[in-house]
């Protein structure tokens, strides 16, 4: 059967349908990872997106139950070189087509993915539309066009978890803020024996304070970090009194909540073979990474940030910590999935960072502080 991929500036790619029938519009985006198109399929973050595999070849080593980043997947279409349909791994329970057919998504293979990342790196990534009916491009530029802005940005509602749960462990009680959050975060705070409490995006800082955590975990999730303003100010109110490590989205959010600004990239930063710079020690670390913005630094004059990390391909901003608060977060995705495992410490400093709170404030201070101006003793 055949699929049709039409850009917002008229680019039309005509290839062949793997996955589901139908149609399916998103922002077309490109990720430069050779493996994990499993774990891309099922992170959040990529929630109404048209992805670009630009590795050429994809499906060759089927689908596994264990590597579902999600429930279920977010994206909206998928696009590759070529598609395996017959993969070769004693792990493999179905193969790509099938859990695209399952889900609802539509794909396209057979076509120039080269050609298509180079359109995205110079103009920028747009809006997409991916079908496999026979409408005219006409009529699919206007149901492109129709798309409601609120849909593509209404991402976060729709990847966070409804319900409060937990993930019960022995230790330090971590409250993981689920904006879109990978299973990996989950999986990192559990191999270390942490209680995690799992709470949606719009949870208060009230309701957090009530569960008695330890430290707070900020997720990934997808979209523009200012779409969800609610979750910045439930950041700048808990600062001081716990804790806290954002990660991606969580990230954007940290920055925001200290007064600093955040953009949109022209194209992003997708794959598992980003080189970021650790300032304080100078050294590389190859990092996974999936988001469309980035914190910007000017906006940093004059808020209580310190950046600690920085891109070496573009100079972008990937780390910042809180200069007096024990609060720090990172860009990029230290829980891997697909990618490079080099960052995992970062979970271990943030444990280590909570020890050392407690030990050094057995009362939160900043609650000190708020309980004694109510008091008028201050």
């Amino acid at each position: 059967m055949q699929a049709r991929l039409l850009l917002e500036d008229g680019t039309l790619f005509t290839g062949t349908s793997f996955g589901a029938e139908g149609e399916k519009t998103g922002e077309v985006v490109f990720n430069t990872g050779i493996t994990g198109y499993q774990e891309v399929l099922s992170d959040p973050s990529y929630c109404g997106q048209i992805v670009t595999m630009t590795y050429p070849l994809i499906g060759n080593y089927g689908i596994s139950r264990d590597d579902f980043e999600s429930i279920v997947p977010s994206i909206h279409g998928f696009v590759v070189r070529r598609y395996e349909p017959t993969p070769s791994n004693w792990r493999a329970q179905y193969n790509l087509g099938d859990l695209l057919k399952e889900y609802g998504i539509p794909g396209i293979a057979d076509i120039d993915t080269r050609m298509l990342t180079r359109i995205i790196r110079h103009q920028g990534t747009m809006r997409g539309i991916l079908t496999t009916s026979s409408k005219s491009v006409e009529e699919l530029k206007e149901m492109m066009l129709a798309t409601s802005i609120e849909e593509l940005r209404n991402q976060v509602a729709q990847t966070s978890t409804k319900h409060v749960y937990s993930s019960p462990g022995s230790k330090e009680r971590i409250v993981l803020v689920d904006f879109g959050a990978k299973s990996g975060i989950l999986r990192e705070l559990n191999r270390r024996d942490c209680d995690v409490v799992i709470v949606p995006h719009n949870t208060t800082a009230e309701e957090i304070r009530r569960l008695h955590p330890d430290g707070i975990q900020l997720s990934n999730g997808p979209g523009d970090p200012k779409d969800v303003p609610y979750a910045a100010e439930m950041i700048s109110e808990l600062l001081g009194e716990y804790p806290i490590f954002g990660i991606c989205l969580g990230h954007q959010l940290f920055a925001l909540a200290c007064g600093a600004d955040t953009e949109k990239l022209k194209f992003g930063h997708r794959g598992g073979n980003h080189p970021v710079k650790e300032l304080e020690s100078g050294r590389c670390y190859i990092t996974s990474q999936n988001h469309g913005y980035t914190v910007t630094e000017s906006s940093l004059n004059g808020t209580d940030l310190e950046v600690t990390h920085i891109n070496n391909n573009d100079k972008t901003i990937e780390g910042l910590k809180h200069k007096k608060y024990p609060a720090f977060s990172v860009q990029y995705h230290p829980e891997a999935a697909p990618g490079p495992y080099d960052n995992s410490y970062l979970f271990d400093r943030f444990i280590e960072m909570i020890r050392e709170h407690k030990r050094l404030h057995p009362q939160k201070p900043r609650q000190a502080e708020l309980m004694a101006a109510a008091k008028g003793e201050l």
